[in-house]
């Protein structure tokens, strides 16, 4: 039998276990639910990063939920027919929802616009609902605007069903504002240290585009401004970084426009990103629509001097002649115009580069907005007793 003193000192260890688990308790509990990484994307690549950051917290217990789910081998084939794809990868998905979503205090619902508003983020926001759980929309669309005018008789009601609405940039809280919501603006992150950062001197003509070959990236405009860079820079070059269904297009224009120095390297995941950052010296970017691109602050925190377009949100992070060009939308000459006044002027390009990198350091790590989704996820009104 132990002593008395022998008791006495256990006690303490009772009272650190009970500690321990009180602690563990009272950790919220959040699922993220989003695209998985096997679709190269911004909403996937925001995601993972958050997972990971919050993975390392120790106030919270995250987990990722795909809406995407890669079904068992068995029945893999099915998700390789189209149109029977969708529907047993929504099946998939739902099931998932309703096996895990009591577990948690809250459903952080990645989200995009139109069909994938409806197929991904709803039955989240609707199970979560079911649940009594406390849910929020995490709305990151450039085509934010146009979704919410043309199916606002459905999406807006739905949108509502989340206790918070968080978008990345200023330019979505002022269009949900003009249809009656109220957003709550937390910026897209960063991880520096997978973005060595170097000066570009001298300023080579060596130009990168990477957003995905779809029509609202419009990377059409990238080539035909890059035929008149090359007029002028006979060795300039490019570095086409994506993949979709306008490929055939782009190659073909290419050879129209009897372009040298192409590289189009198809997709590229994002962890080796850092090396075509690295390879080139000027980022270039045309979309049409657009709200707050991963690839403008990568290529910030890369040090590449930006020349973009003025869509959507751009220019909320983007400031002319501060920290970046801007030009109208599809006006390919004023884009060449803007890479070669950095190649004229070497020293704008280094300020605002400079600037650009200042911004990042600011503005776009974890270390700065890690406090904002602490009290996103445990504000009295979101984070479950």
């Amino acid at each position: 039998m132990g002593s008395l003193t022998d008791v006495t000192r256990s006690r303490p260890s009772a009272r650190a276990n009970s500690a321990d688990t009180s602690a563990r308790a009272r950790k919220v509990r959040v699922l993220i639910v989003a695209p998985s990484i096997r679709y190269l994307g911004g909403q996937a690549i925001q995601a993972g990063r958050l997972y990971k950051q919050l993975s390392l917290e120790d106030w919270i217990q995250v987990d990722l939920l795909p809406v995407d789910p890669k079904l068992p081998a068995p029945f893999g084939w099915m998700q390789r027919v189209r149109y029977l794809r969708t529907v047993v990868t929504s099946v998939a998905y739902v099931a998932s929802l309703l096996l895990r979503v009591a577990r948690y205090d809250v459903i952080h619902a990645f989200s995009a616009s139109y069909w994938s508003f409806l197929l991904a983020p709803v039955p989240a926001l609707l199970v979560g609902r079911l649940f009594g759980k406390r849910v929020l929309i995490n709305y990151r669309s450039g085509e934010a605007d146009d979704h919410l005018t043309r199916w606002g008789w459905h999406a807006i009601p739905l949108v509502r069903l989340a206790h918070t609405v968080v978008v990345p940039s200023g330019y979505l809280v002022e269009v949900f504002g003009r249809h009656g919501i109220t957003a709550v603006p937390l910026p897209n992150f960063l991880e520096l240290a997978a973005i060595p950062y170097r000066q570009r001197e001298p300023l080579r003509p060596a130009l990168l585009s990477n957003r995905n070959f779809e029509a609202l990236y419009n990377v059409a405009d990238i080539l035909r401004a890059f035929a008149e860079v090359q007029a002028a820079h006979r060795d300039a070059s490019l570095m086409v970084v994506g993949d979709g269904p306008q490929k055939q297009a782009l190659h073909e224009l290419s050879t129209q426009l009897g372009l040298r120095n192409v590289v189009f390297t198809g997709p590229v995941a994002p962890s080796r990103m850092a090396d075509c950052y690295a390879a080139c010296d000027i980022y270039v970017n045309t979309p049409t629509i657009d709200n707050m691109p991963n690839s403008v602050i990568e290529a910030f925190a890369a040090g590449l001097p930006v020349a973009t377009s003025d869509a959507g949100g751009i220019p909320y992070i983007v400031r002319n002649g501060e920290n970046g060009l801007l030009v109208p939308c599809r006006d390919t000459t004023a884009l060449a115009n803007a890479v070669l006044s950095l190649l004229a002027d070497p020293q704008l390009a280094r300020r605002l580069a400079a600037q650009a990198r200042s911004d990042v350091l600011s503005r776009y790590t974890w270390d700065v907005v890690r406090d904002q989704w602490r009290t996103m996820y445990t504000a009295p009104g979101l984070a479950s007793a």
